[in-house]
Order: C-alpha cells, then structure tokens, then sequence
C-alpha cells in the first residue's frame, strides 16, 4: 500500500469540510432568528441598551434609553455613574442642533469649541 492521499481520502475531506461549513451557516441563522425574536419582544420594554462600548478592561460606557430619556452612563465593576441625561430627540444629520443642545460654555485651558 503506498503512502499518499487517495481520490476517495479526497473526496471525505471535502465532504467533512462542506458539513461543518454547513452546519456554522445554519447556527448562524439560528442565531440570527432567535436574536430578532428576543429584539421584538423587548421592544415594548421602557428600558433599552442603545450603545455600548468599552474604554477599560473592565469599564464601559452605555447610551440607555428610559421611557422618553437617554441617559449616558459609565458602568466599572463596583458602581454605575450617571454622566448626562436628555431628551429623546430623533435628528436628521443635515438638520442643526437645536440651540439648547448646543454647549455655549468655554472649554478649559482656552480650548474653543468649534460650532
């Protein structure tokens, strides 16, 4: 018997390797259905997580939405810190900050704030 991939060896790999490729896609929209039916049942929810990111390794920022508030919060391992808080305002990107969103006040150290 000689040493060597053979045309059926072949053939088994391809096989073994489409299955697995296979069944990752159907995982994937498994997962991707469950996801949207969780999302359609916490719609009606007053509390959503809109954003989320991390600026540590283990310290994060969230952007939440409470009934008709967003607030931003920062979240570390011992406590949760309220950092702002508006209104719900739904903007077009073209449209201007309406003016009492717009920070008037100086930045430190004679930073200007370009409006």
């Amino acid at each position: 018997m000689t040493p060597g991939i053979t045309g059926a060896d072949l053939f088994r790999m391809l096989g073994s390797l489409a299955l697995v490729v296979a069944l990752m896609l159907a995982l994937l929209w498994a997962l991707r259905r469950l996801q949207s039916k969780m999302n359609s049942q916490n719609s009606g929810r007053r509390l959503q997580i809109i954003e989320t990111i991390s600026v540590g390794t283990r310290q994060k920022v969230a952007l939440i939405r409470v009934g008709e508030r967003e607030v931003l919060i920062g979240v570390s391992p011992t406590q949760i810190n309220g950092i702002a808080s508006w209104p719900d305002v739904t903007l077009n990107p073209s449209d201007p900050l309406p003016s009492s969103q717009v920070l008037d006040a100086p930045a430190p150290d004679g930073v200007q704030h370009v409006t």
